[in-house]
């Protein structure tokens, strides 16, 4: 059989077992089994052996490390301090509540690299206070779960560590052409939220003045201190991506313990048994996508699309867009990591044929996954800030749709001006970013 017909296979199994429900992880397993009775070489021991292959990967300890940083910040209390220094910078302006709660999020994606993080610990906070300000539950769900997907732009990224270390990218790199756009992604965000606020009468709060922001920013700078610590760090050379993520949890549990004292030692148990679980719904995914993705390589899949889309004649830009749409649409569906592990191995050849920088193909990536998650059927910051918000996940589309609008044109911009995100990276470390 032929690379097309094994990969309707692969695919067409697939997406038959996510209609029937069965959960994503378990699905890219079961997927490979029919492929395995085409060849007399291939046997199920394959499967067993290309998942625990994958785990064997020292940078993948960063995945349940960041996870752990991400709730010890959430249980410390951090949330509530960065909260007042963003309502002290522009509770102001007309939608106040609107621009703190885009303004907390870029914050804490600095320090969390987690988006679900952000929607469940900042829209629990938000969400209700908006809605006794007047604000419409709609938009509050929507403004809570758009801006929580600068959680995996703004480094540190959890993605960018996984895709990093998958595709042999300088992590440093991909952290340091993450934060611009994180930045004009939060400014589209917080002018949608002004024209909100203009066309349906949103509250407007006194300016704060200049020593309540500074013991605003007092209160939060030990937190903030945590984004340049880790990607400090790594930029710098002092400590790998892994080795950051482990002194996040340290120095989230020295805040959370000992300098703000808001954890008690009960809690501990708890928050460890939570981190532990996603981390490893994350890493049973990370290691059936991998099979998945041996299986398409072994079948030269991606060889074949390379050989398409080079009679195609797309350049860079062409290139960049159907990058682009293709990780759109497959974020709808599954989740961002095991979306990288099968869709960014099997493009990576064709960016590479074009000539496209491989920092310029992850941040594409990265920032249209982050739109699957305010896009259902999958949508899972959608989903959380719904739920908090008690009202049905279709009662926000509209308004989600409005919030997306503008964050296509960054998008876009990102895809025509490749040298926009790379000049950051080129100038603080020119020996590995060319």
């Amino acid at each position: 059989m032929g690379p097309g017909e094994v990969a309707a296979i692969l695919f067409g199994t697939f997406a038959v077992l996510v209609f029937l429900r069965v959960p994503v992880a378990f699905a890219l397993g079961l997927a490979v089994v029919p492929v395995f009775f085409i060849d007399e070489r291939l046997t199920p021991v394959l499967l067993m052996r290309e998942m625990f292959k994958s785990y064997n990967a020292f940078i993948l300890l960063a995945v349940p490390f960041f996870l752990l940083a991400a709730n010890l910040m959430n249980s410390s209390g951090i949330t509530d301090r960065l909260i007042r220094l963003a309502r002290a910078m522009v509770g102001h302006l007309p939608g106040g509540l609107g621009h703190v709660n885009v303004v907390v999020s870029m914050l804490f994606a600095g320090i969390s690299g987690s988006s679900t993080a952000d929607a469940a610990g900042i829209g629990s906070l938000l969400i209700p206070q908006m809605e006794k300000e007047g604000y419409d539950k709609s938009f509050a769900v929507a403004i809570t779960a758009s801006s929580s997907v600068m959680g995996v732009i703004i480094p540190p990224s959890i993605l960018m560590v996984v895709w990093g270390g998958l595709m042999s990218v300088s992590i440093g790199g991909l952290f340091l052409a993450g934060v611009l756009p994180g930045i004009m992604i939060a400014g589209s965000q917080m002018l949608t939220v002004y024209i909100y606020a203009k066309r349906r009468g949103y509250p407007v709060h006194d300016r704060s003045s200049l020593i309540e922001l500074a013991k605003a920013a007092a209160g939060a700078s030990l937190a903030l201190m945590t984004p340049l610590i880790i990607v400090g760090g790594i930029v710098g050379g002092f400590f790998t991506p892994t080795e950051a993520s482990v002194v996040a949890v340290v120095y989230s549990l020295i805040l959370g313990l000992f300098v703000y004292r808001s954890i008690a030692l009960t809690k501990l148990p708890g928050i460890l048994y939570d981190s532990a679980r996603f981390a490893s719904i994350t890493l049973f995914c990370i290691g059936t996508a991998s099979a998945f993705g041996w299986c398409l390589a072994y079948f030269k899949i991606p060889a074949a699309l390379v050989d398409q889309i080079a009679a195609m004649g797309l350049g860079v830009i062409g290139t960049g867009i159907m990058v682009a749409l293709a990780f759109l649409l497959i974020g709808m569906f599954i989740d961002a990591i095991p979306a990288i592990i099968i869709l960014g191995t099997v493009l990576l050849p064709v960016t590479e044929h074009v000539g496209m920088h491989p920092i310029h193909f992850a941040i594409i990536g990265v920032i249209s996954l982050s739109f699957g998650l305010v896009t259902p059927p999958y949508g899972l910051c959608l989903l959380i800030a719904a739920s908090i918000g008690r009202i049905r996940v279709v009662d926000a589309l509209r308004d989600v749709g409005v919030i997306l609008l503008p964050m296509v044109g960054i998008l876009l911009l990102i895809i025509l001006l490749p040298e926009l995100i790379l000049a950051l990276p080129r100038w603080i470390m020119p020996t590995f970013v060319p």
